[in-house]
């Protein structure tokens, strides 16, 4: 599928700013199931900006404005092409998991983060929704996956950024950065590396499974799991919607948890308090085969 992704961030001052500097992550990526066609940004006031590849594999725009101004205005336009990639179809022992090279390979994405610090109590809970899969890595990231989809309830606004994701476990409610730090805690209980991606989803509402009726919806930034699985790479799961990760859904990057993957970070001198709006847009295009 192909997808033309507008994405516009607006700040305003009561007073005029000095200077601002900030860091974007608005670039969707390319990859097996994804391929980026095009991408541009503009800014008002205009700025240089440098584009870089942070240490995840996420490209970074950074730019600064040095006039006055009382607003700030981001634009970000790209177009993705995304292909389904079918379903799981490996089956590697469990011991696999504690390959010298694979551990080594995964390391950053088996410890705890400070979104993903389990407890005893979660990892207790992961052990007991994955015993029933026995060896079998992936029927046990499935149970998890299953787990985390059933027993929370979607509720917007009910959850603030840096939430322990033990207090998601108890309280069993969240949005979709929740889901996605929970199951990725009770896979690296386990020994499972598992990481935090941020995107899109071509859909009415992040937790809306169907595809939407129009060509074009408003969308907000969307957040699902991949989990390393020896021998076959990661495992894109959306645990919001109980889906696998399909042509639907639009990849900006990964890391260890949200802080990695913030979509628009900065700092500014004066201007007092700011108002913020942010609108992206997602509108289905026409696929390559189909041009």
């Amino acid at each position: 599928m192909r997808f033309e992704i507008d994405y516009t961030s607006e700040f305003k001052y009561p007073e005029p700013v000095w200077e601002s500097q900030n860091l974007l992550r608005a670039c969707p990526t390319t990859d097996a199931r994804q391929t980026l066609l095009h991408y541009e940004l503009r800014t008002v006031p205009g700025a240089r900006v440098h584009s870089y590849i942070d240490y995840w594999g996420t490209r970074v725009d950074a730019f600064g404005a040095r006039a006055p101004h009382d607003r700030l205005s981001i634009h970000a336009r790209s177009s993705v092409e995304t292909r389904p990639t079918g379903p799981m179809a490996a089956a590697p022992a469990w011991k696999r998991l504690s390959d010298p090279a694979f551990v080594e390979a995964h390391l950053e994405y088996l410890s705890a983060s400070r979104h993903t610090a389990w407890n005893e109590a979660l990892r207790a809970e992961a052990e007991r929704r994955a015993a029933p899969a026995g060896a079998d890595i992936v029927g046990v990231v499935l149970s998890l996956h299953r787990m985390v989809g059933s027993s929370l309830a979607y509720v917007a606004g009910s959850t603030t950024v840096g939430v322990d994701v033990n207090d998601i476990l108890r309280g069993r409610k969240g949005v979709c950065q929740d889901f996605a730090h929970l199951l990725i805690a009770m896979c690296r209980s386990l020994g499972i590396p598992a990481r935090y991606v941020s995107g899109y989803l071509f859909s009415e509402s992040s937790e809306s499974e169907g595809e939407p009726q129009g060509e074009c919806v408003k969308v907000k930034t969307h957040a699902w799991a991949e989990v390393a699985i020896p021998g076959a790479g990661w495992w894109g799961l959306d645990p919001t919607n109980r889906q696998e990760i399909g042509p639907r859904h639009v990849k900006i990057g990964h890391g260890r948890d949200y802080d990695d993957v913030l979509p628009l970070r900065g700092v500014y001198l004066g201007g007092g308090d700011h108002h913020l709006d942010v609108c992206v847009s997602i509108r289905r295009g026409a696929s390559a085969q189909q041009q």
